[in-house]
């Protein structure tokens, strides 16, 4: 019990020693040197984070209408995936390039983030109705002229 007390109290001790030797590490004085190194990283590291915002703004790749050198520009798809995407369109959603066997896991997941299936615009309802016959319609006589 006492070893165990000993123990915790060291632990304590050495945890609180730890956060004090951290902050004094931060809060040492740069020289003009040091500083100007240190805004050099600093933009370094902002120009890299900018480069990254501006890859994760690419416009999404449709895989229901993307052209076979669209879809071969993703990382991980060549002539021969981008055909087997062109002939299993379409898509209802991304997830069914997996589903339909035209991806495998590891290819998806490193494009997914890069891919949409977005679903072709419907007509409105009176041009749907006007453009297709119902079963019913097709069980009638045609009319006479």
């Amino acid at each position: 019990m006492k070893t165990t007390r000993n123990f915790l109290m060291l632990v304590a001790v050495l945890g609180l020693l730890s956060m004090f030797s951290f902050g004094q590490a931060a809060s040492t004085p740069t020289t003009k040197k040091d500083s100007a190194t240190a805004s050099d990283k600093k933009s370094d590291t902002m120009a890299s984070d900018k480069k990254a915002a501006k890859a994760e703004q690419k416009p999404l790749v449709d895989i229901n209408s993307a052209s076979k050198d669209e879809l071969t520009a993703l990382p991980g798809i060549g002539d021969a995936y981008s055909q087997k995407i062109i002939d299993g369109r379409p898509y209802a959603n991304k997830t069914q390039l997996l589903s339909k066997k035209i991806l495998p896991k590891a290819t998806y997941d490193g494009v997914k983030a890069q891919i949409v299936a977005k679903h072709a615009a419907k007509e409105g309802k009176m041009a749907a109705k006007t453009d297709h016959m119902s079963h019913e319609d097709m069980n009638k006589p045609a009319p006479k002229k």
